[in-house]
């Protein structure tokens, strides 16, 4: 099967997740209500019995984690969960300082199951949601470690499965529908102080401090008159930009947006004499992105907008024939340039937002609910979630704290692919990152429910899709079709662009790239359970051992499941391939065992 060029595989991603934002709105829904298809996020406000997240100006991360996990213990009741959830109990844990609420499906042990000292906390791989852990009554590995008498917890990360949080487009701008009169007009004819979102700000407070004016006679003296409704729409969209540029400094992301646009604005000017003139337009806003925003800069956003218009009416003065349908398709690049803005306002988050926010407020809050004596988790993660918990722990190992983890198991992780054959490498943006970003994000699941029906029939285009789950024979047709279709979420460009790192010497870093999470594995004090699949394509046992080979020889255990033979076990196989359940089960319940008493 022939590779997609790097290009073509953008052009591919970034049409799919147009279409994906434009196929399913954002909806605004209460926990409770009917369920979504799992492979689609959807948001959720607060309502008014729902007390809110703790404000980002807490005591101490700690505390605030606590009372925010405490708070929200009244969040579980008894017949709230939405029927797709198959756990005894569907819990939701605020992240402080952010309008996320994870959800966390609890599955309680019988009263015949033996008796255990820790909750155990699973944490799934990048892309995917609790089905991976609980994919049907008798293939679900949560359920499973519960009959065993483990407090089982699944976590789903922000933007996976039934985590919600409130809209941050009302908080990012003035959000308003592009196709609606009445918002734009109340703007237009007032000043107004344009808040910037508050990520790395100190404030919330309406910037108001002057700022030099640029003064153009062109644009002042613009027939405001002239195409007036979509002067109106592009206004507002290209302020939309400025105040989310100014919310993400510096983000070549956003900028090549914008050269993205007034590239396509130019191809509607069928005169190449004014090509210089909005060429010009598109400097000076270039140069108003650069200030700060106040309701001076949208004036001269709303100037350079009207001077737009007009350069682009004037050239189908000009040229014969003229080019028909030019308003139209103007309005159409805007459209795509609001929804551009909104994805990436929605899928805003690295691979350090899940380490540092996400997995310490889920800890907490099963803390909170399962009262362990110790204070400790046991926990496993596959995939991307053990390479959470390789990082947790290498953190702490730094930095000498406690990570609250009396042992952990991952499946199919590392932290270092450089000297395996993984085939990530295909996948990833390796060479040029800034490519990348022009997707904010994939919507995987949306892409592998579309292209699955066709990849186990002739001609078998995406044949590779199967051997990357799941060995050859070792899960039902039925139950790998429902993992394929139900486990896969929409993942932001970020968290692929960090994971990329752990294809580079030196292995996975923090986003800044001054923390090697490989470097201090060799300090950690939590015992750990490694394991490998021998036909892993993605994560291969070279890669696994890698990691493990750092880490202090007394606390880790490494084993690679699969013989010559048969049966083969491949990245998906360790938690839900046939063989699963009487090999590796057993492995992981031994280890976890041996680690769950509170005096050890």
């Amino acid at each position: 099967m022939p590779l997609l060029h790097g290009a073509s595989l953008r052009a591919l991603l970034a049409g799919a997740a147009v279409a994906h934002l434009s196929s399913f709105p954002i909806v605004r829904a209460s926990p409770c209500a009917p369920p979504q298809p799992l492979r689609l996020r959807a948001f959720a406000s607060h309502s008014a019995s729902e007390p809110p997240p703790p404000p980002p100006s807490s005591p101490s991360p700690s505390t605030s984690r606590v009372l925010a996990s405490a708070a929200a213990a009244c969040d579980c009741e008894e017949g709230a969960k939405p029927a797709i959830c198959t756990a005894d109990e569907l819990h939701y844990a605020p992240v402080p300082g952010t309008e996320w609420r994870l959800a966390l499906w609890r599955y309680r042990p019988p009263p015949e199951a033996p008796k255990r000292n820790h909750p155990l906390m699973l944490l799934s791989g990048v892309a995917t949601n609790a089905v991976g852990f609980d994919l049907s009554p008798g293939a679900s590995f949560a359920r499973h470690m519960s009959m065993q008498g483990f407090d089982t917890w699944i976590v789903e990360l922000r933007g996976a499965g039934l985590s919600t949080r409130g809209s941050e487009l009302a908080a990012a701008s003035t959000k308003s529908d592009m196709s609606s009169n009445s918002g734009v007009d109340k703007i237009l004819t007032q000043k107004v102080n344009v808040v910037p979102p508050a990520k790395d700000m100190s404030t919330n407070e309406p910037q108001s401090s002057e700022v030099p004016v640029l003064t153009d006679t062109n644009v002042l003296e613009t027939n405001t008159s002239e195409e007036p409704q979509l002067v109106t729409k592009l206004a507002n969209a290209l302020a939309q930009l400025s105040v989310t540029f100014s919310g993400y400094v510096r983000d070549s992301q956003l900028r090549n947006i914008t050269d993205s646009f007034f590239d396509r604005v130019t191809e509607l000017v069928p005169d190449a004499s004014l090509t210089s003139s909005l060429e010009e337009v598109a400097d000076k806003f270039l140069g108003l992105m650069e200030l700060p925003q106040t309701s001076a800069i949208y004036d001269q956003i709303s100037q350079l907008s009207q001077r737009l218009v007009k350069i682009l009416g004037e050239g189908q003065q000009n040229v014969s024939p003229r080019l028909f349908g030019w308003q139209e398709r103007l309005s159409a690049t805007i459209e795509d340039l609001q929804k551009q803005l909104e994805l990436i306002i929605s899928y805003d988050w690295d691979f350090d937002h899940y380490l540092e926010e996400d997995v310490p407020a889920a800890i907490d809050y099963i803390k909170q609910q399962s009262v362990p004596k110790d204070g400790k988790l046991l926990a496993i993660g596959h995939s991307m979630g053990g390479i959470l918990l390789y990082a947790m722990v290498s953190k702490c190992g730094f930095e000498g704290a406690d990570p609250e983890l009396a042992a952990i198991v991952t499946l199919a992780s590392s932290v270092d692919y450089t000297t395996s054959n993984s085939s990530l490498k295909l996948f990833v943006p390796l060479a040029d990152p800034a490519e990348m970003l022009r997707v904010p994000a994939v919507p995987l699941g949306t892409l592998l429910s579309t292209t699955y029906p066709i990849s186990s029939r002739a001609p078998y285009i995406l044949s590779l899709l199967r051997s990357q789950i799941s060995a050859k024979d070792m899960m039902d047709p039925e139950l790998l079709s429902k993992l394929i279709l139900n486990n896969f979420c929409t993942v932001p460009a970020k968290v692929l662009l960090q994971l990329a790192t752990s294809f580079r010497d030196g292995g996975l870093r923090n986003r800044a790239g001054t923390f090697f999470f490989k470097e201090h594995l060799g300090k950690i004090k939590v015992p750990v359970l490694a394991l490998a699949g021998d036909e892993d394509l993605i994560c291969p046992p070279e890669a696994v051992y890698e990691t493990v080979k750092v880490i202090p020889q007394h606390l880790v255990t490494y084993k690679v499941f699969g013989k010559p033979e048969g049966p083969h076990y491949a990245h998906y196989d360790l938690v839900g391939g046939r063989k699963a359940v009487h090999e590796v089960y057993p492995c992981i319940i031994e280890f976890l065992s041996q680690h769950d008493d509170v005096s050890s």
